[in-house]
């Protein structure tokens, strides 16, 4: 009885130790090389035929939502054809714009492959890990140039590092309701600047991303939270950084906020 005690005792321990840290941006060396003199353009055809087929934009919510339930053989199948193509190319042969793009749609297209292996269910929280971790960032998904890879990989160790870029939080998708919207059009070298803006306009729009309760406490997202170190090195600055992608009106009163912040975040699958 009092191991069963002390090892529930841990697993709840480990949860909210988890609920409240994220990875940190660690390079990982070998994927920090592009061919700037590359003029090859990588195809995300076949994902944007999956976004057509499945993604339900401008929702009434006014969170994008994905029709798990929907997707037939014909679109697993191109999901699948499309990781296979991605894990074909080695992306470290071409320019940094065309990787930039290529790990955030190998990110988003990866998570949601993994969701349809395990729907229905009711949260990515749900899906992979083990004993004492929940969600499937960890597990190991896919294969590039001979390298195992997980989706914290992609964002952790290639993403954030390499760019530097905060919006890069509002591109890739987790599957739930709390996070920025899966963006209805592939990310591409010739767009990726144009939706990046995009997804950091709609979600510090939307009360997911920001907004000020009935108490006038400022609300954001535990993205903010978790990964504060991307947008500025104090809260202060990070409301700041964060104001400049909110609507006038709240941009102006998160600027000149100073009292508390509360956090907040839905992990409820971004189905419709």
């Amino acid at each position: 009885m009092k191991l069963i005690k002390a090892v529930s005792m841990t697993f709840l321990l480990s949860l909210s130790m988890l609920a409240n840290a994220a990875p940190k941006a660690e390079l990982w060396s070998i994927w920090n090389r592009s061919n700037e003199s590359s003029s090859e353009v990588i195809d995300h055809s076949l994902w944007q035929q999956v976004l057509d087929k499945y993604l339900q934009a401008n929702h009434s919510s006014g969170v994008n939502r994905f029709d798990y339930g929907a997707v037939n053989g014909e679109g697993e199948e191109l999901l699948s054809d499309y990781l296979d193509y991605l894990q074909e190319l080695d992306p470290r042969e071409y320019s940094r714009a065309e990787q930039k793009a290529y790990w955030i749609n190998f990110y988003n297209a990866l998570t949601i492959q993994r969701m349809l292996e395990a729907y229905p269910v009711k949260s990515i929280l749900k899906v992979g890990g083990g004993l004492f971790t929940w969600g499937p960032w960890d597990d190991a998904l896919a294969e590039v140039a001979g390298e195992e890879l997980t989706l914290n990989d992609i964002e952790h160790r290639i993403l954030r590092p390499i760019w530097n870029d905060p919006r890069l939080h509002f591109a890739v998708n987790c599957a739930s309701i709390g996070c920025p919207n899966l963006q209805a059009r592939a990310f591409t070298a010739e767009n990726s600047e144009q939706l990046l803006a995009l997804g950091a306009k709609e979600y510090l729009s939307h009360k997911r991303g920001a907004h000020f309760d009935n108490k006038g406490r400022l609300v954001l997202s535990k993205i903010f939270e978790w990964y504060g170190v991307d947008f500025g090195d104090s809260e202060r600055a990070i409301i700041q950084a964060l104001s400049q992608y909110a609507p006038d009106d709240l941009a102006q009163r998160m600027r000149e906020h100073r009292g508390k912040v509360k956090y907040e975040y839905d992990w409820d699958l971004n189905k419709p």
